[in-house]
């Protein structure tokens, strides 16, 4: 029988998950997990819930799916530690490096690999098997006969998901958000940049959208089909939801998987009406109704995309107009809502006037609050309602959040329903935290100098055609990069295309995104390649080292197999890797610490590129006819489209081209110039070279995030409190606190800007 596994980001989600039916439940704390901005439990809370579950003979998972840089490292050591004493059923992970640590430290803790590790054919899920992990998430852009050929292939646990929010992304490959300002969604930050309004530059001329918000994912009449194949596992998104969202959306599940053997038609309508109450977006089965690759590629788009759907969840109430203080009783309410042990954020509000929907919420009903800037967005059930003597409507909001905010209705009163506390009252007994315990040192493995031969000390360029490496030739680089793509796969394999470069000089980079419908395919071509004389390769996905593992090639981990911290690395030459490209939005000093200087050798970096923002596994919209696009900053974006998906890119490059006498100093003396995706030009490698020898800056370029790192809740948090010192010290406190919103909205802008263009 397989398992409905349900969200449960706060305690009353738990209840309704645990209430209506489901057979797990999967949860966050504090930290380490990617779903940051959603309630998650404390210490105490989670303890206590794993005891009460298990009592319950239901299964409780943890996540624990974002990268950690190599600073936190420690802090991961402490925290799989709490989590291997507390004793919970699973942990769904993403970093290698969590792997690498349980392995050594914690070989009880049961690994689930997160759909954020970009999984999605069987020769991925079989090297994970192979390494321990007990269960893959697969990616969320598969057709039901992919997974069913993954499971015939495997005997490693399957769990996908099957309702809820999508990512227009391929999983786990988004920069998008951490291009933007540090806020990265391999680290539980994203701000859902995608869903955003855009302007794009069409035929007909300019046009507004929202053309990369995606619909939701509704899979409740395949499930007969998934159950039939034996998929263990069934996934609810939603760790940010209300929980009456949570326990509407199980029990129509629940209800399906328990009555479709003695009446399929019949339970699948009576599900399906069960979920005409989400008030998410319009839904969509996304790519489980596509017989071939090819098919998807050229069709999925229009499933999934409507520019005209706003990137919000629920029915829009409007944006808050004005905000003052709560009354006495309006804070008891919002007390007496929330358990004996909760901390105070969770029950502090302020009362707002919200303008501009068509409906008036009531005590009861559940809304969604979303912040103007992206920052944050917050699910809460309204417990007071004023009517002010002009008549205008006050109901109660979280604290937090400000005039122009936009508020979403999620569920009515009507629908709500209360089930039993899973908790029990007291929960004072649970006090188990993370101790302080030091991590073990990690040494890298030193260069032989004779191991890297084929990685050798230099320029490196990277090309989508074999056109331009004709055109990058004058550039004089040690090793030419090409990419395998739809084009050069057939230049190679069928063409037998003449190269200017010999085959020892070039490495084939691999597309981090590598499904099943297609995964012979590419063996076959990589087979084909290295018969052929290629040894050197780039690999993007686990199935990549899967599938070359025994080959006697030179495996390179490119920039998205994410090496943020030395145990990721340390996974990685596990697996016969022994050379690195570091991640793209990886900074210096991180880059620095994770890398010491006695194994620099092994590590290249990406100087110059444009970098794909998002990746999706579809060509765009035949309506979709236009190349460029802009946000609400006029910050220029494209996006391009071909028969392997498409991408979307900044208009202006990444460029620390000028640095590369810092990296030098550094011990990084492998460079990379990437023009993937770009018709290379005689100019812009003029541009690229003056740059590089000149030491000077290419105009309009992004950092990234190469200087100042990504965006670090707790620098916000000592920024606050060094601000109320200060204040309190001066006597400059204010009661509308205007001075203190100055100073933190002016750190937020100056951090999220730091990824535009200069």
């Amino acid at each position: 029988m397989s398992e409905l596994l349900a969200p449960a980001g706060n305690i009353e989600a738990l209840d309704a998950a645990i209430g209506e039916g489901a057979d797990a439940v999967y949860v966050g704390l504090k930290s380490f997990n990617a779903r940051l901005r959603s309630s998650n439990f404390a210490w105490n809370q989670f303890e206590a819930a794993v005891q009460a579950v298990h009592k319950l003979n239901k299964k409780i998972y943890v996540t624990v799916n974002t990268v950690s840089e190599e600073s936190e490292t420690e802090r991961l050591y402490r925290f799989l530690g709490y989590l291997n004493k507390v004793g919970p059923d699973g942990l769904i992970v993403q970093d290698f490096g969590v792997i690498r640590m349980c392995q050594e430290f914690f070989p009880n803790l049961e690994l689930h690999a997160s759909t954020q590790m970009n999984v999605e054919s069987a020769a991925g899920v079989n090297l994970l098997s192979k390494v321990g992990l007990k269960r893959v998430v697969v990616a969320r852009e598969l057709g039901l006969e992919e997974v069913k050929k993954i499971k015939e292939s495997t005997n490693c646990e399957i769990e996908m998901f099957v309702h809820g929010a999508l990512c227009v992304s391929e999983s786990g490959l988004c920069l998008f958000s951490s291009y933007l300002g540090g806020k990265s969604a391999n680290r539980g930050m994203c701000t859902q940049a995608c869903r955003r309004f855009y302007t794009a530059e069409t035929s007909e001329g300019e046009k507004q959208g929202y053309y990369f918000s995606p619909s939701d994912l509704q899979l409740i009449e395949k499930i007969p089909d998934l159950m039939d194949i034996g998929v263990e596992s069934f996934k609810i998104e939603g760790r940010m939801k209300s929980a009456e969202y949570v326990g509407s959306v199980v029990s129509a599940y629940r209800y399906l998987m328990d009555h479709y053997k003695e009446d399929r038609k019949g339970s699948i309508a009576a599900a399906k009406r069960m979920l005409s109450t989400d008030f998410a977006r319009s839904k969509t089965t996304y790519w489980y109704n596509f017989k071939t690759n090819e098919d998807g590629v050229l069709n999925a788009g229009s499933t999934i995309l409507n520019p005209n759907q706003a990137g919000g969840t629920g029915i829009y109430l409007g944006k808050i107009e004005k905000i003052t203080g709560a009354d006495d009783e309006a804070k008891q309410k919002a007390r007496e809502a929330v358990s004996e042990d909760s901390s105070p954020e969770d029950y502090q509000i302020a009362m707002a006037y919200i303008r501009g929907g068509n409906y008036d919420p009531d005590p009861g009903d559940s809304i969604r609050l979303h912040k103007k800037d992206d920052t944050g967005r917050v699910s809460h059930k309204v417990r007071s309602v004023r009517i002010d003597e002009d008549g205008r409507r006050w109901i109660d909001i979280p604290r937090g959040f400000s005039r122009g905010d936009e508020v979403y209705l999620l569920q009515t009163k009507s629908m709500s329903k209360r089930y039993p506390r899973v908790l029990p009252s007291d929960i004072g007994k649970y006090r188990q935290q993370p101790g302080d315990e030091v991590l073990p040192i990690l040494d890298l493995t030193p260069v032989d100098k004779k191991e890297l031969s084929y990685f050798p000390e230099g320029l490196y360029v990277q090309v989508s055609s074999i056109s331009d490496l004709f055109a990058v030739q004058s550039m004089s680089p040690v090793r030419a990069i090409l990419e395998l793509n739809f084009e050069t796969k057939n230049d190679l394999v069928n063409k037998k295309t003449v190269l200017p470069f010999s085959k020892k000089q070039i490495i084939i980079s691999l597309n981090p995104y590598c499904p099943e419908s297609s995964a012979n395919e590419l063996l076959d071509v990589l087979n084909y390649l290295v018969e052929d004389g290629f040894k050197s390769f780039i690999v993007n996905n686990v199935a990549h080292i899967g599938m070359l593992k025994n080959k006697n090639v030179n495996m390179i981990a490119g920039p998205y197999l994410y090496t943020f911290n030395r145990w990721a690395v340390s996974w990685l030459e596990n697996q016969n890797i022994g050379a690195f490209i570091t991640p793209q939005e990886n900074s210096r000093k991180n880059l620095n610490l994770t890398f010491d200087q006695n194994v620099r050798d092994r590590v290249m970096v990406t100087a110059y590129a444009y970098p794909a923002l998002f990746r999706m596994r579809f060509k765009m919209p035949a309506d979709y006819d236009f190349m460029y696009f802009w946000d609400k900053e006029e910050t220029p974006f494209k996006v391009l489209s071909n028969p392997d998906g498409a991408v979307v890119m900044p208009e202006y490059p990444f460029s620390i081209l000028d640095r590369v006498d810092q990296l030098k100093k550094d011990g990084i003396k492998r460079i990379l110039v990437d023009f993937s995706r770009c018709k290379v030009s005689r100019q812009e490698i003029k541009l690229v070279m003056n740059s590089m020898l000149k030491l000077q800056p290419i105009q309009n370029c992004s950092r990234f995030n190469w200087k100042d790192g990504f965006y670090n809740p707790e620098k916000i948090e000592a920024f606050k409190a060094a601000t109320d010192k200060n204040y309190q010290k001066n006597d400059r406190i204010k009661s509308n606190g205007s001075n203190y919103s100055r100073g933190i909205n002016k750190y937020n802008k100056n951090n999220f800007k730091k990824g535009r263009k200069r």
